[in-house]
This record gives structure tokens, C-alpha cells and sequence, in this order.
């Protein structure tokens, strides 16, 4: 069997296989194209297969491979110009500023060789009558290469004054150099001037913004504007990361994680592409690529990293340091080679300041995910005590600040009294240092604080600070240390022991009080240490029985912690004045009250007693206490409906508990906020903070379950900002940690929904569809069907803009099965109206499979039409029996059918009119254009009575049965159509109405009416 193909078969072919992702295969591709081009004895073809394999070539891992074919393409040139039609000439000239600069990055090509080819390039552009400006270009790329400034800002400024012509870069690629040039040369700012055609969309090609996004991170790091450099990674490197040929542009995103505290996520970037260690083909982005490496290796051993497996070239294992080494050697050999062929010493200095860049900022959060954790990007951590040699001075200034944070109830006391602990052990132990530095009363308070730091594991140091109290002669404050260590008790779930276990304390400190042998602080620290017992088991007879108690046994609890906090209230407010410890007792005893309210179902008198804590702690100079009730407040009034005092509540947590609050709690308050920020539409703001609360949760540990949640958020915020492509990231990374056990069904659901949003706005349909119909297959187990059924419509349509036809048509039919079960006439009918549409486009498409397709199209529009049908009269009848919840209602429902029975017409007399055979019989045409006629005029008078809302939808019509009178030599009834048209227009019209109007005087002047 004969195999060979012809002209137009090798075109498709190369067509084709340029459509196919960047590298080897496309390459390998394109020479057995070549190869069949030979067979068929036409030069034109060779030129073509030359041509294509030269650009694959360009585009790819293997850019040296281009001189061959091109040497060959120009030999044929200069041999038998007339064998070149006028587009392969203009290809012929463009390609030779490709192999100008792809000359330069091959530094086994002498630099004598690239000036020859600069000047060839400069002689051959003036005999074919071409602007200097490429050439200015190509030069000023020369000397930008070999360091010759001079030279490279006369031939940059001659660039800029050529004119424009044919053989000039696109404006995007242009703009690309030139902003880098300024870069190169300080001017950040100037650059990102220049780029930003191109980062707004204003001029784009098959590699930009690709490139410009990529090399803009570094200059927003350096101006500072952070927000941007995050955004254009995420939008950047989606863009990149297919593309094979732009190794280059791949550093650039992996030099912008190093040197922003995303060390993790560079180690995955350099894993998704090991063939970039060593690929070849183009020496210049491999050393670039080296270099980054070397930098990014460095940073982690810096880190104290060091040791740690890394990504590295195939065949063996790598340590970061190992791997810093190697690519420090691999990178400077390249870029000395490209110095001996330049014969200065520009490369090597270069690459020597790109691997020893410091950070630019210490941490930017990216708000996806880190699968590899590096511990580079951590919270801040205290240091260490300086180590304490003897009872000299640095033991009395710890003891010092140690008490300091004690008096005034900071949350950093613990950690203080902990570094007094370590230096009085540095010593020798206590008895080393001697009571004259440290006296018995500090002994307790260093036990006592240390038994604090180890919660409910603290049971039996309390016990020993007790001791120690009542040695340092202050039973009040030892009984307090024995009701904290009932507490203890309580957090390890023995509350009935707990309570035991207070209950003689709490005799003894008020017996103590009333004979003034203790002070109020003691005495209300015990008795908050009963309050918080208390409440805990209220805590637990709600999980138990119920939000409210529930039984008995629940009132009688609650009445008993009530009771206390009122007592705990008695008895501190009023002497609180200006003793910190008192005020602050009387405050929680509020928030106890508030609790209580909370838990009894009395959100209102909850959220007022919170708010009034929380005043009072703030107000007494303790606001880090307040954050654990502004947080619970802001659930408070988020379900009293008052966003004002939700949002007010979330930001004073945030405030208050930012320094002292672990990852975890940093990463629910963020989130807290975020999504009242979301609720009130602030989608911007709340942004931030649910990037700030993926941040807080990956450092926490809880990735795959807070920080899954934020990234969800995030997502769905960034999509409502219509930043496509960074929350089509940011999904993608919340989607690998989200489970429906975790996070529930609804959660996966919505963001495969979100997912397939923004990648059909990105033009990636196919896996637009892929996602909704995962989701839709979720859906399918749920009770309420509105969901599948929207979910298996909007896949249907990425199928079909994929041009995966009988996918759709599945899908389509799945959807209006669906519809039509959930009575939902609009989505049955439109569903149908699709299926009708693809069935005409798999005729359009060929083959003997779609010989039925034009009567399978009929019917489908058919059933839309009956459906419509059916769906207005059911209205109607409705209506006649006093449903559908009303007159208005009943009246919206059937206009809403009207408009969407015209608009299936409508679609049917377009799809009818389109339907002729080319080789149709006049016969024929005339009877399916009146087909087609009969149903665009049951669309206008459809459209007609709806009034102002549809004029557009009416003039359309009115047209499109203009034009088919016109074609069947009704000239009067074309005329009467269009004037009716201009009339709908007559007072104003917008785009719409001015384009209609435009049609309207075209069909006028068509059908002799002007």
C-alpha cells in the first residue's frame, strides 16, 4: 500500500506537528516530514519542510540543529530564487535574525563568523528593499553579548529610529529586548514602563508575555511591588512550563522563588524539568538555567540545608551542597567558553553576580502549595540565650526581664522565665547560683511558668510551684499555682478531678482574703481556675447533649459555671483599678458570661458581653488575651447578620493576636477574615488574607487541611477578579490536598467548578471539561440535581469548543436529560439547540458517518421548539389556576419562554438556511429558504411584544429575514425589514443598535431600497 502523501497532505502534516508540543518528538517529526517532501520531486515542498523544520528546531531543546536546514534553504535561494513563492521569501529573510542570535548563544561559533552573517543579513535586507530596523536589532544583540556598551546603545538608538517593516519583531518581542536592556542597566522602573504593552495584553505572540512575565519578577522585587511579582509568577510560569524552548525564562522563575522565601517551590520547579541540566542544544539558556541552580543550592545550605536531597542530573543522588558545587563548575566552564569566543570577560562576571544574589525579600507568599518542605520560609524564631558562664550579669538582666513580662501577663513570660532556667542550669542548677541571685520566690516562678508552657502536662510542676510558693512565704499565690494545676487536669479531660481538686484551694484563698492574709489577685486567680473548670465541662456536656445542655444534668452545669463567673465578677471588678492581673480576671469572667450566652442559643446578649470583655481586656493593656473572644465574636456576628461588627472583630483578633499567635492560629484568623471580606464582596482583601492564611498554614503543618481550605478561598477570590490564570494555579494546588472527607464533596465540587471557569477563559477547554465532569460526577450522588445538570451543560460546551464532537453530544444529551427531569425548560432546550449545532458541524467536518447529520439537526430543533412550546402553555395553565407563586411570576415565566422559543427559531431558520447543498438545484435552494424564512419571522414576532429588553434580539431577526427575502427576490419585503430596523434605532443606539444600523443600509442598498 502506497503511503506517500501529496502537497496538501504534507501541508496538513506540517501543520500539525507544529501544533504539537515543543521538543524532541516534534522535532523528530518534522525531518521524516522532510524526508516525504523529497519524494514528491517539488522544490516548493523541500523549501516548505526546510522552512518547518528550521522552525521547530528554533522552538526547541535542540536550537543548534537549525543552521543545517537553513544553510540549506539559502543555497536554494541563491540558486533558484524563482522556486520560492512570496511567503517563503519573506520566511527566508525573517529566519536570518533567529540565526544571528542563535549563533551567539553557540560559543563553538567564532565571533568573526557572527559578524560575517550580521553583514550578510545587512546586505540581503537591502537588496530586498527591507528597513534597517531587524538588522539594528540583531546588532545591538551582538554587542550586548560581548560587552561592547558603546556599540550596543548606538545600534539600540538606531534600532528605535528604523522604521517599522515586515521584517520587524513583533512589537511584543521588541518591547521585550528593549525593556531588558534597560533593566540590564538599572532602570527597573523604565523597564517595567516598557513591558507593560505586553503584560496588559496589548501585544502578545507564541512566546510573549511568556518571556516579558518572566523577567519582570526581579525588577517588581527590586521596586518593591511584590503583589505584582507574585501575580505575574503564577500567571508567568502557566505560560512557561510547556514550553520547552524557554529554559531561559523557566530560571528566571526558579531564580524568583530563591530569592523570595520560596525555596520549596524552586526544588519543585527544578524537578518538573531534570532534561534542563543537560540538554545542549543551546549552551546559553543551560548556563543561565546552572547558574540558578548553583544560586538556589547555595541559599539552602545557607539555610543549614546543606545535606538535603535536591533535584539534580540523572544517574545519581544530590545533596544541595553537592549540587551548589556542581552547577557553580557547570555554569562558569560555559560561560568561560563564551568569553574566550567573545575575548572579554563579561559572561563569567555575570554569571558570577547571578549566583551569589542575596533575597529580596525574606518571605512572599505564593498561596500554592510546597509539597518538599525546606524550613526556609518559617515563622520568626526567638534566639537562644547567649550562654551563661556564670551569675554575672547576664543571669540578673534575664531575671529582670523575665519578671517584667511576668507583671505585665505576656505571653513571652513563659519563654523568659525558660531562658532564666537555662542559664541557672548553665551554672550548675540553683544551688550553684545562691539565693542572692536567685531568690526562692523566683524559684517558684520559674517552675510555675515552666509548668505553664507544658499545659496539661503540667500537672505535678504546678504541684512543686505550690511548695515553693508556701516556701517564699506567699500562700495565697501557692494556692492559685494548685488551682492551675486542677486546670491542667481539666485540658487532659479529668474535669470531675479537676473539680475536686479546686475545691480546697478555693475555700482556703477566700478564707485567706477575708482574714486580708492574701491578696485579690490570688484570690481571683483561684477562683478563675474554678471558673475555667467549670466551663469546660460545660463544654463537654454540649458536645454531648447538644448545643444547649440539653438534659438536666447540662442546666445544672452551666448554672454552676454561671454562678462562678458572676462570683469570679463579684469579686475582681470592682478592685480591679490598676492591677493588671485583677482587670484581667474580671474581663475573662465577662467573656465567661458571654460564653455561657453563646452556648444557651442567645447569640445577641453573647455578642454584647464578648465585645465588652474585649474592650476591657484591651483596655487594661493586655489585648493579646482578647483575641481568643474577638475570634469567637466574629462567628457571633456574622450569624447575627452584622458584617460591620464581624469585620471589626476579625481585624482586632488579627491586630491583637499577629505577635504572640502560633501558624495555625495566624492562618484561622486570616482566613476568618478573608471570608467576611469575600461575604461583603471586597474580593481584593480578602485575597490577601487568604494568601496570608495558606502562608500560616503550610507552616503550621496543616497543609493539606487549613491551607487546602485558604487555597480553595483564594482561588474563588482571585476568579472573581478574573485573574484567570493566577487562580487557575492557585486551584490546581488546593485540588492535590482537598478530599471530600476532609473538606466535603462541596468543596471538590466548586473548585473543579472554579477550575473549569478559568481555564476556559484561558483557551484550554478540554480540561475545562475534564474538571466539570469529575464535578459533575460528584454531583450525580446529591439529592438536588440543579448542580450535575449545570455541571454536564458546561462540559458539554468545552467538549465542543475542543472540537471533541461526540463527547459533547453525550454530554449534551446527559444535560438535558437532567433538565428535563428537574422541569428546567430553558436548560432542555438549549441543551438541544447544541446537540442540533454539533450535528451540523460533524457534517461540516466530512465522512460518511454524518450523511444523516442535516435531518438529525431538523429534528433536534424540532423537539427544542415543542419543548418551548409545551413550557409556555404550562405557564399559562398555571397561571389560570392562580400558581406560580403569582400574576408577576407567572408573567416573567412566560416571557422568559417567549424570548427563548424566538431565540430557538431564531437558531433554527440560521441552521435551516445554512444547510443548502453547494450543488443544490435553484429548486431546492428557494424551498429551504423559505423554510428558513418561515421560522426567522416566528422569531420576530416572538421577540416582537417583549418590548425594549429585546430589541436587539427583534432587529437581528428582522435582518436575518431581510436578507433571505432578498436572496429570494423580495425586494419590497427585504426594504420594509431594514426600515423597520432603522426605525428601531432612530433616537439611539449603542454598539449593538449602530452595528444593526449599519447592516440595516447595507440590506437596503442590496435590495435596491436606497
Amino acid at each position: 500500500m502506497n503511503t506517500d502523501m501529496d502537497f496538501n497532505a504534507l501541508r496538513r502534516a506540517m501543520q500539525d506537528n507544529y501544533e504539537q508540543p515543543e521538543g524532541p518528538a516534534r522535532n523528530a517529526r518534522a525531518e521524516q516530514l522532510l524526508t516525504e517532501a523529497e519524494k514528491l520531486n517539488i522544490p516548493l515542498a523541500v523549501i516548505e519542510a526546510l522552512g518547518h523544520q528550521l522552525k521547530v528546531y528554533n522552538y526547541s531543546s535542540e536550537k543548534d540543529r537549525m543552521f543545517v536546514p537553513f544553510a540549506r534553504l539559502l543555497r536554494m535561494w541563491d540558486e533558484r530564487p524563482e522556486d520560492f513563492d512570496a511567503y517563503e521569501i519573506h520566511s527566508l529573510h525573517w529566519v536570518f535574525k533567529w540565526v544571528s542570535s542563535g549563533m551567539l548563544g553557540q560559543p563553538h561559533i567564532p565571533l568573526a563568523s557572527v559578524e560575517k552573517w550580521l553583514g550578510e543579513m545587512e546586505h540581503r535586507y537591502r537588496l530586498a528593499g527591507h528597513s534597517e530596523r531587524a538588522v539594528r536589532a540583531a546588532e545591538f544583540t551582538v554587542a550586548r553579548e560581548v560587552g561592547d556598551l558603546e556599540r550596543a546603545e548606538r545600534a539600540y538608538t538606531a534600532w528605535l529610529a528604523a522604521d517599522r517593516d515586515a521584517m520587524a519583531d513583533c512589537h511584543a518581542c521588541e518591547l521585550h529586548d528593549q525593556g531588558g536592556w534597560r533593566a540590564e542597566r538599572g532602570a527597573d522602573a523604565e523597564a517595567l514602563e516598557l513591558w507593560r504593552p505586553v503584560l496588559e495584553g496589548e501585544y502578545t505572540c507564541a512566546h510573549e508575555p511568556h518571556a516579558v512575565l518572566a523577567s519582570s519578577l526581579l525588577p517588581l522585587l527590586r521596586l518593591g511591588r511584590t503583589d505584582e511579582a507574585r501575580a505575574h509568577h503564577l500567571r508567568g510560569f502557566r505560560l512557561v512550563r510547556p514550553m520547552e524552548s524557554m529554559r531561559g525564562a523557566y530560571a528566571d522563575h526558579v531564580e524568583f522563588c530563591a530569592l523570595s522565601g520560596n525555596e520549596a517551590r524552586a526544588l519543585e520547579l527544578l524537578a518538573e524539568r531534570p532534561s534542563y541540566f543537560t540538554d545542549s542544544g543551546e549552551p546559553r539558556s543551560r548556563m543561565d538555567f546552572l547558574a540558578v541552580v548553583a544560586l538556589l543550592a547555595d541559599r539552602l545550605a545557607s539555610l543549614g540545608l546543606g545535606a538535603r536531597a535536591v533535584p539534580g542530573p540523572a544517574g545519581r543522588t544530590w545533596t544541595a551542597g553537592e549540587l551548589a558545587a556542581h552547577a557553580r563548575v557547570e555554569a562558569l566552564s560555559l560561560a568561560g567558553r563564551f568569553d574566550a569566543r567573545n575575548g572579554t570577560t563579561r559572561v563569567s562576571e555575570r554569571i558570577r553576580r547571578r549566583m551569589d544574589r542575596q533575597p529580596l525579600v525574606e518571605r512572599l507568599p505564593l498561596g500554592v502549595r510546597a509539597t518538599v518542605r525546606t524550613g526556609a520560609a518559617t515563622a520568626p524564631v526567638r534566639p537562644a540565650p547567649a550562654p551563661v558562664t556564670d551569675a554575672g550579669p547576664e543571669l540578673p538582666a534575664l531575671l529582670a526581664e523575665a519578671r517584667r513580662l511576668s507583671a505585665s501577663l505576656h505571653p513571652e513570660s513563659v519563654a523568659a522565665w525558660a531562658a532564666v532556667a537555662e542559664a541557672v542550669e548553665a551554672v550548675g542548677g540553683v544551688e550553684a547560683v545562691g539565693d542572692q541571685a536567685l531568690t526562692a520566690r523566683d524559684r517558684a516562678e520559674m517552675t510555675d511558668h515552666e509548668a505553664m508552657g507544658l499545659g496539661p502536662e503540667g500537672v505535678e510542676l504546678f504541684a512543686r510551684a505550690a511548695e515553693l510558693y508556701e516556701d517564699a512565704g506567699d500562700p495565697g499565690e501557692a494556692l492559685a499555682a494548685r488551682a492551675r494545676g486542677a486546670y491542667a487536669l481539666a485540658l487532659s479531660g479529668r474535669s470531675e478531678e479537676a473539680l475536686d481538686a479546686v475545691s480546697e484551694p478555693y475555700e482556703r484563698v477566700l478564707a485567706l482574703f477575708a482574714e486580708g492574709a492574701t491578696g485579690l489577685p490570688q484570690a481571683a486567680s483561684v477562683l478563675v481556675g474554678r471558673a475555667r473548670i467549670l466551663l469546660r465541662r460545660v463544654h463537654e456536656a454540649a458536645g454531648t447533649n447538644g448545643p444547649n445542655g440539653g438534659s438536666g444534668g447540662g442546666s445544672r452545669v452551666s448554672a454552676a459555671a454561671r454562678n462562678a463567673a458572676r462570683e469570679l465578677l463579684a469579686l475582681a471588678g470592682p478592685g480591679a483599678g490598676d492591677d493588671l492581673l485583677v482587670a484581667s480576671r474580671a474581663a475573662e469572667a465577662q467573656a465567661m458570661l458571654g460564653e455561657l450566652a453563646a452556648l444557651s442559643g442567645d447569640a445577641e446578649k453573647a455578642a454584647g458581653l464578648l465585645t465588652e470583655a474585649s474592650e476591657a481586656f484591651v483596655a487594661a493593656g493586655v489585648p493579646w488575651f482578647a483575641v481568643e473572644y474577638e475570634a469567637r465574636l466574629t462567628g457571633l456576628a456574622r450569624q447575627l447578620g452584622d458584617a460591620e461588627a464581624a469585620e471589626r472583630a476579625a481585624r482586632a483578633a488579627l491586630e491583637h493576636g499577629a505577635p504572640f499567635v502560633e501558624a495555625v492560629g495566624q492562618a484561622q484568623l486570616h482566613l476568618q477574615l478573608a471570608e467576611i471580606l469575600g461575604a461583603t464582596g471586597r474580593f481584593g482583601d480578602a485575597a490577601d488574607h487568604a494568601l496570608e492564611a495558606s502562608h500560616w498554614a503550610d507552616e503550621g503543618g496543616e497543609s493539606a487541611t487549613l491551607g487546602a481550605w485558604a487555597r480553595h478561598q483564594l482561588g474563588g477570590f482571585l476568579l472573581r477578579q478574573e485573574r484567570w490564570a493566577e487562580a487557575a494555579e492557585v486551584l490546581e494546588s488546593a485540588l492535590a490536598e482537598l478530599s471530600a472527607d476532609t473538606h466535603g464533596d462541596e468543596a471538590v465540587v466548586q473548585t473543579r467548578w472554579w477550575l473549569g471557569d478559568c481555564l476556559t477563559e484561558l483557551g484550554e477547554h478540554r480540561e475545562a471539561a475534564e474538571h466539570w465532569l469529575r464535578a459533575a460526577d460528584i454531583a450525580r450522588r446529591w439529592p438536588e440535581q440543579q448542580d450535575h445538570a449545570t455541571l454536564a451543560h458546561l462540559a458539554a460546551e468545552a467538549l465542543g469548543h475542543a472540537g471533541l464532537l461526540s463527547e459533547a453530544e453525550l454530554a449534551y444529551e446527559r444535560a438535558g436529560d437532567l433538565w428535563a427531569t428537574l422541569g428546567n425548560v430553558h436548560g432542555l432546550v438549549r441543551s438541544l439547540r447544541a446537540r442540533a449545532w454539533l450535528a451540523v458541524r460533524g457534517r461540516d467536518g466530512g465522512g460518511p458517518e454524518d450523511a444523516g447529520a442535516p435531518e438529525s439537526a431538523r429534528e433536534l430543533m424540532g423537539l427544542a421548539v415543542g419543548a418551548c412550546e409545551a413550557g409556555v402553555a404550562g405557564v399559562v395553565s398555571l397561571a389560570g389556576d392562580g400558581g406560580e407563586g403569582g400574576h408577576g411570576d407567572g408573567e416573567a415565566a412566560r416571557a422568559s419562554l417567549v424570548a427563548e422559543l424566538a431565540h430557538t427559531h431564531r437558531q433554527f431558520g440560521d441552521l435551516v438556511a445554512r444547510s443548502v447543498p453547494e450543488d443544490a438545484a435553484d429548486d431546492v435552494i428557494r424551498a429551504v429558504f423559505e423554510e428558513a424564512l418561515g421560522h426567522f419571522t416566528l422569531a420576530v414576532s416572538g421577540f416582537l411584544p417583549l418590548g425594549e429588553d429585546a430589541v436587539h434580539d427583534w432587529t437581528g431577526a428582522l435582518l436575518a429575514a431581510g436578507w433571505i427575502e432578498a436572496d429570494l427576490e423580495r425586494p419590497g419585503e427585504a426594504v420594509g425589514r431594514a426600515r423597520a430596523v432603522l426605525d428601531a434605532y432612530a433616537h439611539a443606539a449603542d454598539e449593538v443598535g449602530v452595528a444593526r444600523v449599519a447592516e440595516a443600509e447595507r440590506l437596503l442598498r442590496a435590495a435596491g431600497g436606497d
